[in-house]
């Protein structure tokens, strides 16, 4: 592959540059002027600022991109694809970046503009990965000079509206002559009360979307391929569920309601699974976490006591987010910093990280073309930073049913695996970091070799799974090829009437062990168990593949189980009565490379 390299003078020029000394308390490089709310967007430079809400975060914790934009990288030559409710295509704010390609899925026009004044979601999407820079309006996207396409699929979810949206190209078009959108934003998804199967070959609308999914990231754009970006999930502490919410009992000892893992679009390697952070530096209060997790980004909270994200809105006051009257937001009902309430200032989500991510993806992209989206994944993964150091995972403490007992580390903090890099199940491997990415992306000279999917290989366990007992049933799988581990994907069958006790480890022949399903999630509809159940971990990311790998499935309670569900502010208590199960067997699966020679 021809990678695309800057001068030597350039090389030089910027290298000065880099040297740069700031001024204590101060950053290396401030943000340009030129958008009137972009000094207030912290996830492009966090300065302290309160982003229109009660008070401000922590400084320094941003995307780090001053430098980049400086440079002039700014997403020229890379199209997002924004996959959500729709997409105002003649926001003032994003129409000098709006590109051929959209499409309204509901009328078959080419004017994915909403409707409906609750549709704002996809257009606040789109203008935080890439609303216009440096025209004197409004705030800037974090590429700011990025084509953008939209899609209402959510308002139409057919398969066919799912294959064009998601760049399958129609009438059997060459992949290899597909120069459009190289960023897919995906900031949508569910959670599950039962447990989701997630063998594609048995099912045949699983089976079209894996290998989309597939094809486009692997051999468009003449075989640099595309990149998925999806948003973890919000279902942290509950989910909605029949006109109401399903919640952890008392908290739910700290855990997840919805382990991220849980559904097929997450477990899905294709797709780059992000979390959101605050503007603190720690876990959005609502982020769904996991081994699926692959990197963090900023989500904000909720604009009132905290910041949230500043971004477009569907324009005029009678519309979107941001309406005329009372708001709880400094920014909103029509101020004299935006009079005409074009913008919002709550935005937040994972459905925020998610464009934060696909503009850092952009970033990259434009800084250097030739990179494979692969190459780009392992330059944003290898220079990603630790944020909230001292987060100590989840400890859950239970007892069996003879009262006794337990403890076990049900989401460990954070953990540096065999290759060196640091993982944590909250953040993946750490807050991005468009500088360095793109500084490595400048020099990048060792492309990853062509990346390898290893058949499914099944283990026919038939064990008990012991009640209450953090120990567990253990199972191990003998892998002889030596791939470097991108990533690892494995199919759960464990029988048990209680699919909510149950948690799921893997353990590398290196030691490192991943918690691919923590315990306490809400599959409380769940009759068989985990049927199936796909789960997904980035956990083992450079290990090597070969030998022995052990698939530890744990009972993590032997009383009743309580939950809630609340509708209409009331809340209703239900118990499920203790079970007991049975691994009967699993089978596991490695993306990765061999070590070039």
């Amino acid at each position: 592959m021809q990678l695309r390299f800057i001068s030597s003078a350039i090389a030089l020029a910027l290298a000065s540059q880099a040297g740069h000394a700031a001024a204590p308390g101060q950053p290396a490089y401030p943000l340009q002027a030129g958008d009137p709310l972009a000094n207030q967007q912290w996830h492009l430079q966090n300065t302290g600022q309160n982003a229109f809400s009660k008070r401000g975060g922590v400084k320094g914790i941003d995307l780090d991109l001053a430098f980049t934009h400086l440079r002039g990288i700014r997403g020229v030559g890379t199209t997002i694809a924004v996959i959500d409710d729709g997409l105002e295509i003649r926001h003032p704010d994003l129409a000098a970046n709006i590109v051929p390609g959209s499409k309204n899925l509901v009328t078959g026009s080419d004017d994915p503009t909403p409707a409906s004044p609750d549709n704002a979601h996809g257009t606040s999407v789109a203008g935080i990965a890439a609303a216009v820079g440096y025209n004197g309006i409004g705030g800037r996207g974090i590429a700011p000079s990025a084509g953008l396409k939209g899609f209402n699929w959510l308002l139409a979810q057919t398969m066919e509206g799912w294959l064009l949206s998601h760049g399958k190209q129609p009438g059997g078009k060459p992949l290899e002559s597909f120069t459009d959108a190289r960023v897919f934003n995906q900031s949508y998804g569910s959670s599950a009360i039962t447990s989701q199967p997630g063998n594609p070959d048995a099912d045949i609308e699983l089976k079209t979307e894996e290998e989309t999914y597939e094809e486009v990231s692997r051999n468009s754009h003449w075989g640099r391929g595309a990149v998925f970006v999806k948003s973890a999930g919000n279902a942290y502490n509950y989910f909605r569920l029949n006109g109401g919410y399903l919640l952890g009992y008392q908290g739910n000892n700290g855990l997840p309601v919805q382990d991220s893992n849980l559904t097929t679009d997450n477990s899905n390697y294709w797709n780059v699974v992000v979390s959101a952070l605050n503007a603190d530096g720690v876990h959005s209060s609502y982020s769904s976490v996991g081994a699926n997790v692959l990197l963090t980004a900023p989500g904000g909270e909720y604009g009132t006591d905290s910041p949230a994200m500043v971004t477009t809105d569907l324009s005029g006051c009678n519309r979107g987010y941001n309406v005329s009257g009372e708001a709880t937001n400094s920014l909103h009902g029509g101020t004299a910093l935006d009079p005409n309430c074009d913008y919002n200032s709550v935005m937040n989500g994972t459905s925020s990280a998610a464009p934060a991510t696909s503009g850092s993806f952009a970033l990259v992209m434009s800084a250097n073309p030739a990179l494979s989206a692969r190459d780009v994944r392992h330059l944003l993964i290898t220079t990603a930073r630790k944020v909230d150091a001292a987060q100590p995972g989840v400890t859950l403490a239970f007892k069996d049913a003879a009262g006794n007992a337990h403890s076990y580390q049900a989401l460990p903090g954070w953990q540096k695996n065999a290759a060196g890099l640091s993982f944590h199940p909250f953040y993946g491997f750490g807050l991005i970091d468009v500088d360095k990415a793109v500084e490595k992306a400048l020099f990048y000279q060792r492309p990853l070799p062509p990346l390898e999917k290893t058949r499914w290989q099944t283990v026919n366990a038939q064990a008990a799974i012991p009640d209450g007992n953090e120990k567990g049933v253990e199972s191990v799988f003998n892998q002889p090829d030596n791939l470097t581990v991108e990533a690892v994907q494995i199919l759960v069958d464990a029988q048990h009437g209680r699919a909510s006790d149950l948690a799921v480890e893997l353990i590398s022949p290196s030691g490192t062990r991943s918690v691919l399903l923590s315990p306490r999630t809400a599959l409380v509809a769940e009759e068989y168990g985990l049927n199936q159940q796909r789960l997904l971990s980035n956990h083992f990311y450079g290990e090597t593949a070969k030998g022995q790998w052990r698939l530890r499935v744990i009972d993590s309670n032997g009383g009743e189980y309580q939950f809630v569900h609340r509708v209409n502010g009331k809340n209703t208590t239900y118990s499920l009565p203790n079970a007991a199960g049975k691994l009967k067997s699993w089978s596991i699966r490695f993306f990765g490379h061999r070590s070039a020679t």
